[in-house]
């Protein structure tokens, strides 16, 4: 029998479920380094894309077996999960080996590990506008049992232009990372949308936030192993490997890297 869905609760002011706060000391004490790179999203902004894209950038031609043989949520923990195939994912943080360690973040930016501000680490932020970000959503909640009961379209529409799901307010996750820009050098900003229209160009752009230098056959090379395609058939990245998630409801990526349908379809 299935584990009951999660509620959601008020938590500082953002909703949450006990998932993401059980480990809230721990991951709050968390150590960050001076090279360490954050990738923050709201939830089904484009996180596991420029997870993967910097997991290639930093380590495809270094260490190639990685790609085969680590699931991509290990490869980039997730800071503050309590549990991802029975590991918490701030353990799986500490005991990363890499240089840098990449690890991924939902949190808005005032829940974030004070160490990140104080190593000045460098943070990559992911936005997606809020039509196709809601409805995205509204299907991973649907095929994932760690997330509360999305109920019907309509319920979950007004719940999302409430604030009332998963990590609170879209708009107050956006415009609060786009105020903190405004104050943390180390913050590149990025769009989901962009990332589409010319992905290449926008690995050039995360290259020279990055300080790396890469051959363009190397990026283009980059480009195409990340196109949806390829990527929903990787089984180390589309997240096939977690029980939790049933894609006979919906797939974990569903329609490729492009909009969703209008409002008034619904959902599929």
């Amino acid at each position: 029998m299935a584990a009951p869905r999660p509620e959601l609760f008020d938590f500082h002011g953002v909703f949450m479920t006990h998932y993401y706060t059980d480990n809230w000391e721990d991951v709050q004490n968390f150590q960050a380094r001076p090279d360490d790179i954050l990738i923050a999203s709201y939830p089904k902004a484009g996180t596991t894309w420029v997870s993967y894209i910097l997991d290639l950038l930093y380590f495809g031609q270094t260490a190639p077996e990685r790609q085969i043989s680590i699931p991509i949520y290990e490869r980039v923990p997730f800071l503050e999960i309590s549990r991802v195939a029975s590991k918490k994912g701030k353990d799986l943080a500490d005991r990363l080996t890499t240089t840098p360690r990449l690890i991924k973040t939902h949190f808005p930016f005032q829940f974030v590990p004070k160490s990140f501000w104080e190593q000045n680490c460098r943070i990559i932020y992911v936005a997606r506008n809020a039509k196709d970000n809601m409805v995205s959503y509204f299907h991973f909640d649907r095929m994932n049992q760690g997330q509360p009961e999305p109920g019907d379209w309509n319920s979950y529409f007004h719940r999302f232009m409430e604030g009332k799901i998963l990590y609170g307010s879209w708009y107050d996750h956006v415009n609060g990372w786009w105020g903190k820009k405004q104050t943390h050098s180390k913050l590149h900003y990025m769009f989901y949308e962009d990332l589409s229209e010319d992905t290449g160009r926008e690995i050039d752009k995360l290259c020279s936030f990055l300080g790396l230098s890469l051959s363009a056959e190397e990026k283009k090379r980059i480009a195409g192993k990340v196109q949806f395609d390829n990527v929903k058939k990787n089984s180390m990245v589309n997240y096939s490997t977690l029980s939790i998630m049933d894609a006979k409801i919906s797939p974990f990526m569903r329609k490729g890297w492009r909009l969703e349908e209008p409002f008034h379809c619904g959902p599929e």
